[in-house]
């Protein structure tokens, strides 16, 4: 288990203020996860091959489609605003 000493250290180093009523509790809690750091390790992977993203489908995108139904959402839309230029609604500037 992780001593409170430990984690005042820690803390310091990530300049993290802690309160002396939450280092039993953040103690516990990083013991916890190291214990399933620890846990996982013992997993053995050596017949796994390593990889650099889990996308195992392929390409997954997709061709862009006209979807007709949320196009005439759209232009509704866009016909009941009180202010529109082009199919598209006008709005005051935010920005200068």
């Amino acid at each position: 288990m992780i001593s409170k000493e430990q984690v005042k250290h820690i803390a310091a180093l990530a300049r993290l203020s802690v309160k002396d009523e939450e280092l039993e509790k953040i103690s516990s809690d990083l013991s916890s996860i190291l214990d399933y750091v620890a846990e996982l390790n013992e997993i053995d992977v050596s017949d796994v091959s390593p990889t650099l993203t889990a996308n195992f489908e392929g390409n997954v995108f997709r061709n862009d489609e006209e979807i007709s139904q949320d196009l005439e959402v759209a232009k509704r839309l866009v016909e009941s605003a009180p202010d529109k230029e082009d199919g598209y609604i006008k709005v005051k500037a935010i920005l200068k």
